[in-house]
């Protein structure tokens, strides 16, 4: 299989990112004030169902005697103590203002850039899509991911402005990444690319849990936004290593728990 081949759902994506930003940018600016605080509000109750439907998969996961959302706690408080202490939230900060003065971009460029980067790279989708299409060719699941993420970057964009389409960098280096690495050991790790295997995993139920909950904090920001009180809005960025200690608690609770 090709290169183009297992990056295709990717590179969909990539170009509906942009086209919803250029969209967005397009008519945002247009709008008034209040209408911009109302779309985003809006945004914000769509990405909380979102995130909710998400979290209810810590329902159906169960590490020997501890529940899913034991684990997925344990998982967050330890992710929010590392990414506190490697200052994620700062470091995405501080590459969304190095893109807006080498692009010039203006507005609230860093924070569309960090809240549209989280929300299109943190769900189960990225990871059953990128397996997809990595091991099997079949972009479909990148495709209807595509129409939602141009959708969110199309009203995201007319609130923040530029760094929405930024955004279009890191969903190429996540989601091509899982895609080319799939083919190398993703297959014996989660049991082949069969969407309906993938979706039943254990391992892939809690990072999509634990996922929901990070998707969560975002709409809770953008609700703040939406309110005018982005000064109490979650530290998400600091919550992204959970989604790599969440396989591990799970392990851990599966062959060490007795």
């Amino acid at each position: 299989m090709s290169v183009l081949t297992q990056l295709s759902g990717t590179f969909v994506n990539v170009g509906a990112v942009l086209a919803g930003t250029l969209l967005g940018l397009t008519i945002g600016g247009r709008l008034p004030e209040r209408t911009q605080r109302t779309l985003l509000q809006t945004l914000s109750l769509v990405t909380l169902f979102i995130g909710l439907d998400m979290a209810g998969s810590l329902n159906r996961v169960q590490g020997g005697a501890v529940p899913g959302v034991i684990l997925a706690l344990i998982s967050l408080a330890a992710g929010a103590v590392i990414g506190e202490a490697l200052g994620i939230e700062e470091a995405l900060g501080r590459l969304g203002n190095t893109l807006r003065q080498r692009f010039r971009g203006g507005g609230r460029f860093t924070e569309g850039f960090v809240a549209a980067s989280l929300l299109f790279c943190v769900g189960p989708m990225t990871v059953i899509g990128g397996l997809q299409n990595g091991l099997t060719g079949d972009s479909s699941t990148y495709v209807l991911k595509s129409t939602l993420d141009g959708i969110a970057a199309l009203a995201l964009a007319g609130a923040y402005g530029s760094g929405v389409g930024f955004s279009a960098l890191t969903v190429l280096l996540v989601q091509g990444g899982i895609s080319l690495a799939a083919g190398g050991f993703a297959a014996g790790l989660l049991g082949g690319a069969d969407p309906s295997v993938l979706k039943t995993n254990a391992y892939v139920l809690l990072i999509t849990g634990a996922g929901g909950l990070t998707i969560i904090g975002i709409s809770w920001n953008l609700m703040l936004a939406g309110l005018g009180f982005e000064d109490r809005r979650v530290r998400v960025g600091s919550l992204l290593p959970a989604l790599l200690l969440a396989p591990l608690a799970l392990w851990a609770a599966i062959h060490l728990g007795g």
